[in-house]
């Protein structure tokens, strides 16, 4: 037996059933739809339906919300970071950000930055660079001679908000020069 010859068993692929191809084929004319009506058209879809009911996924109660400001962080024990210290993954003499988590695998998603917990035990003297840390994983890093540097955070509503006042000030006392020099 060569790759070449490899076949599936007998009967295990079906050709597809191909409908609307004259009256000897049995599925001829009105290809298996029956006749008129909204479900012999093309194009409809009536899923979830129910004649006029009120649907079963609208009548269920529904819980919770969706947070749409919630901070996606990826979240990192040091006990992970340590094991992966102990298996010469991570370079221990650099300081360690989002990008070096992400690449020695311990930081999935988090497109808000990394965030330090305080699982497992690290032994290990090291730097961190994260945009968050519990009180017990920094005391951790710190107690093995390491640092936690956090970094500050952007929040762009409060940027937007302040430039905003900015230019509104610079428009009053635009406006105020003119005003004084329209006087004079």
């Amino acid at each position: 037996m060569k790759i070449n010859e490899l076949r599936d068993n007998p009967g295990a692929r079906k050709s597809r059933v191909r409908v609307g191809r004259g009256i000897g084929s049995g599925l001829g004319k009105t290809a298996g739809r029956g006749q008129k009506g909204q479900k012999s058209r093309s194009g409809v879809s009536i899923k979830g339906f129910e004649g006029g009911q009120m649907p079963l996924h609208m009548r269920l109660p529904k819980r919770g919300f969706n947070n749409i400001f919630a901070k996606d962080y990826a979240e990192v024990n040091l006990g992970a970071v340590q094991k992966l210290i102990d298996a010469g993954k991570i370079d221990i003499k650099g300081v360690l950000d989002h990008g070096a988590l992400k690449a020695a695998g311990l930081a999935r998603g988090g497109k808000d930055g990394v965030r330090l917990l305080g699982k497992g035990e690290l032994k290990t003297k090291i730097s961190f660079k994260v945009a968050g840390a519990s009180k017990g994983a920094i005391e951790a890093v710190e107690k093995a001679g390491g640092k936690v540097e956090i970094l500050e955070k952007k929040d762009s509503a409060a940027l937007a908000a302040a430039k905003k006042g900015k230019a509104r000030e610079a428009r009053l006392a635009d406006k105020a020069a003119k005003n004084s020099a329209a006087k004079a």
